[in-house]
C-alpha cells in the first residue's frame, strides 16, 4: 500500500465508521418510535425494550451499510477535492480508477463478508427480535387458512379445503381429487372434516367416488377412516406467513421447494432468496457510483454528500422493490427481479465513472 492508498483510507475509514453509527442509530430510533406508544400502553419493561433494540442492531447495520458507504466515499473524495489534493493527484498522472482502487477492493471484500454476516448473525437475531417483539406487544400469528388448494408432492392428489385449522391440524369441507399417473381423473373423496394423525389424514366420514377398469363409477360411503395414501403434511396447508428474512439459505430453499411442490405461490419468496445474493454486491455498486460522483462537490461537501447518498439509496431501494413486485406478479423471472437493480446501477456507475473528473 503506497502513500496515496494510505491517504485515501485515512480519509475514508473514520467518516465511514461515524456514518455507519449515525445511520444505525437513526434506523434504531425509527423502529423504536414505531412501537413506542404500544410499549408504553402495555407497560413493557425498559429492559425488554432495550433487548428488542439490541437484537435489531445487526439488521440495522445491514440496512445502514450501503448509505454509510455512499456518504463516506462521497465525503472523503469531496474533502480531498475541496483541499485541492485531488487536483494535485490527478495532475501528477494518477487516474481516478487507480486512486479509488483500494475502495473497490474494500467493496469486493465487503460483499462476501456481508453475506456471511447475514447468514451467521443477522437472521438469528432478527428472528429472535421479531418473536420477542410480538410477545411483548401481544401479537399472535395464525397459520390457519381458508379456501386452500394444495397438490401432493407426487402430483397424485389435489386437496381443496374450505378451512384449515392449524392449531387442531384439521381440514374442514375437504375435497380430494385422485389422478392417474397420466393425469387423468381416477376418483374423488368428499368429507366434512379430516384430522392429521401424524402420518396421514383421518377422515371423519364421507363419500368416495372411483372409476373401475371398465369405466363404471363406483360410490362408497364410509365412516371414520384413515387414508394412508393421503400423506401431504399440514404445513403445506398453512397460510403463507413465513418471513424470508428469518430463514437461512438452506431452509429458505427447502421452504420454496415445498411451495412449488404444493402448487402454491413461490415467486416472491424465490425473488427474496435471489435478492439475498444480489444484495451482497450492493457495497461494490454504491462505492462504484460514489467514487464517480464524490469528487464533483467543492462546496457544502457534508450537505451534498449526505443528500446525494440518500437520494441514490432511495432510488436504488425503490427500483429493487418495484422489480421485486413485478417478479412476484410473474411478469419477469424471479432471478431477474432480484438482479435488475444491481445491473442498472452498475451500468449507471460505469457511465458516471466514464464522465468523472480525472
Amino acid at each position: 500500500m503506497n502513500t496515496l492508498d494510505r491517504m485515501l483510507i485515512r480519509a475514508f475509514v473514520p467518516v465511514f465508521v461515524l456514518a455507519l453509527s449515525f445511520f444505525v442509530l437513526l434506523i434504531e430510533l425509527v423502529d423504536l418510535f414505531a412501537n413506542l406508544v404500544r410499549y408504553l400502553n402495555l407497560e413493557v419493561p425498559l429492559r425488554d425494550i432495550f433487548t428488542v433494540q439490541l437484537l435489531f442492531v445487526p439488521r440495522a447495520i445491514v440496512y445502514a451499510l450501503p448509505v454509510a458507504l455512499l456518504f463516506a466515499v462521497g465525503f472523503a473524495l469531496g474533502s480531498l477535492y475541496a483541499n485541492n489534493e485531488l487536483i494535485a493527484i490527478f495532475g501528477s498522472g494518477v487516474s481516478l480508477r487507480r486512486f479509488v482502487a483500494p475502495l473497490i477492493v474494500i467493496s469486493l471484500l465487503l460483499g462476501p463478508a456481508l453475506f456471511v454476516f447475514q447468514e451467521r448473525l443477522v437472521i438469528d437475531t432478527f428472528a429472535r427480535k421479531n418473536e420477542l417483539s410480538r410477545t411483548l406487544l401481544n401479537i399472535t400469528r395464525s397459520f390457519s387458512n381458508t379456501k386452500v388448494t394444495v397438490r401432493s408432492p407426487d402430483g397424485r392428489f389435489i386437496y381443496s379445503a374450505e378451512y384449515y385449522n392449524d392449531v387442531r391440524k384439521q381440514l374442514a369441507g375437504l375435497l380430494v381429487i385422485e389422478r392417474n399417473s397420466d393425469g387423468t381423473f381416477a376418483g374423488r373423496i368428499d368429507t366434512d372434516l379430516a384430522s392429521w394423525d401424524g402420518t396421514a389424514w383421518l377422515l371423519h366420514g364421507g363419500t368416495r367416488y372411483s372409476i373401475d377398469s371398465d369405466g363404471t363409477m363406483q360410490t362408497e360411503t364410509f365412516p371414520r377412516r384413515l387414508f394412508p395414501e393421503l400423506t401431504t403434511r399440514p404445513r403445506s396447508f398453512q397460510r403463507v406467513a413465513q418471513d424470508m428474512d428469518e430463514l437461512p439459505v438452506t431452509e429458505a430453499r427447502a421452504w420454496i421447494r415445498e411451495l412449488q411442490t404444493a402448487g402454491l405461490e413461490y415467486r416472491k419468496p424465490l425473488t427474496d432468496l435471489h435478492g439475498r445474493f444480489s444484495f451482497s454486491l450492493t457495497p461494490f455498486v454504491v462505492i462504484f457510483i460514489s467514487s464517480a460522483v464524490g469528487g464533483r462537490f467543492k462546496r457544502n461537501i457534508l450537505l451534498m454528500s449526505l443528500l446525494v447518498s440518500l437520494v441514490i439509496a432511495v432510488v436504488y431501494y425503490v427500483t429493487d422493490m418495484i422489480a421485486g413486485i413485478v417478479a412476484a406478479d410473474g411478469l419477469i423471472p424471479p432471478i431477474l427481479g432480484a438482479w435488475v437493480g444491481v445491473a442498472l446501477f452498475t451500468a449507471l456507475g460505469v457511465y458516471l465513472f466514464a464522465r468523472a473528473r480525472t
